[in-house]
């Protein structure tokens, strides 16, 4: 998991903390929306880096098939 995942979820987290502390309506709609905006984040970076590593997997695995094919000297 990447350091900018973690801080996302982190500071969603914090938000939702906040939001349940919150006695004013305003501020815990506020906090509530921006946990959501972080989870979001975290949401799309995370599908990101899966499809990098699927990208990722995926170029390289027919370079090792061919590798693996050739004939020994």
């Amino acid at each position: 998991m990447s350091a900018n995942l973690d801080f996302y979820l982190s500071q969603a987290e914090k938000c939702r903390v906040e939001a349940e502390a919150s006695a004013l309506t305003q501020v815990r709609d506020r906090n509530m929306r921006a946990a959501a905006a972080w989870q979001a984040m975290a949401d799309k970076l995370a599908r990101a880096e899966t499809a990098r590593a699927e990208r990722t997997a995926t170029a390289t695995a027919p370079a090792n098939d061919v590798a693996e094919k050739l004939p020994e000297n």
